[in-house]
């Protein structure tokens, strides 16, 4: 080979012919023993780099849902005490104008029991789709898409937050309703369940009302057919509505919480009924939050 072409495979860094490291076919067993070790070469970490550092553990379920809970609860004490007021006022205003047709009887204790459950329906059912409504419209799931939290922690941390939200309003609304119509005090014990299973079955299925919803607007609208549905089917015994109305009352959440409470300020309350009662909450609760779950994980990869 002359001087130039050297040079010239030098400058391109090629190597020469019938060098070890040439190409195959060119050289022998050394040449297939330099591919080898340059690969080995290439393969192992240089000396002193360091080792990458183990992934952080999954996030769990329950420490997840209580920060998401927390933070909801804090955002909600400043924003939703106005409207905790105004659902309040409105469940009394209701009272007090079925007061004036409505002696006592099963008819009063319908009236108090659903105009109890109906502030637990505006706050956890109506508010709640409206702002997972505009959540999703503004593009804020995407805040909680990036989290490292499971996706049913959001929805239970927000469902617990606005049913938790509505446990004075509920108390007021069902002391002062028993005082009006003359009801027993000592049933309300059982508030303790039916704020929490009532609030759960609402509260997810404003969550999924707000998730599924196209638009923002049409989660509003969604909102409040359901408070109105709570409304209309709540203060009124179920066995005094027609037929197909019955039909959806018992598909609403809040029936059977509305149920429980009526039974529990009877005289003589008849505790395996209001147990039965809140057990069938409990399982639509559960449904509701795993339906709204999907909804979320829905929502969220859109």
């Amino acid at each position: 080979m002359s001087t130039a072409a050297a040079e010239s495979r030098a400058a391109l860094g090629e190597p020469a012919a019938g060098s070890a490291g040439g190409p195959a076919g060119t050289g022998g067993p050394a040449g297939a023993d330099g591919q080898a070790g340059a690969g080995a070469a290439t393969r192992a970490p240089a000396a002193g780099t360091p080792a990458p550092a183990p992934l952080a553990p999954r996030a769990r379920l329950w420490p997840s849902m209580g920060a998401v809970y927390r933070a909801q609860l804090s955002r909600a004490r400043v924003a939703r005490i106005p409207l905790l007021f105004v659902a309040t006022f409105q469940s009394l205003g209701i009272m007090v104008l079925m007061r004036g047709v409505v002696d006592g009887g099963a008819e009063a204790r319908a009236v108090v029991a659903g105009s109890s459950v109906l502030v637990v329906a505006f706050v956890a059912l109506n508010l709640l789709a409206q702002y997972f409504g505009q959540l999703r419209a503004s593009g804020g799931l995407d805040h909680y898409a990036t989290l490292p939290v499971p996706a049913a922690a959001v929805v239970l941390g927000a469902a617990g937050a606005y049913a938790s939200f509505t446990v004075p309003g509920v108390v007021f609304t069902a002391v002062a309703g028993s005082v009006l119509f003359g009801l027993p005090l000592s049933g309300l014990w059982v508030l303790v369940a039916v704020i929490p299973l009532a609030g759960a079955a609402l509260a997810g299925l404003g969550a999924a009302l707000g998730l599924l919803a196209p638009r923002a607007e049409l989660a509003t609208v969604c909102g409040q057919l359901g408070m109105s549905a709570a409304l209309l089917l709540g203060v009124l015994p179920g066995d005094q509505l027609p037929g197909p109305v019955q039909w959806v009352r018992d598909l609403l959440p809040s029936t059977y919480g509305v149920e429980a409470l009526a039974r529990a300020l009877e005289s003589s309350p008849e505790w395996a009924r209001v147990a039965l009662d809140l057990g069938v909450c409990a399982a639509v609760g559960v449904v509701s939050l795993a339906v709204a779950t999907w909804a979320y994980r829905r929502a969220s990869v859109r």
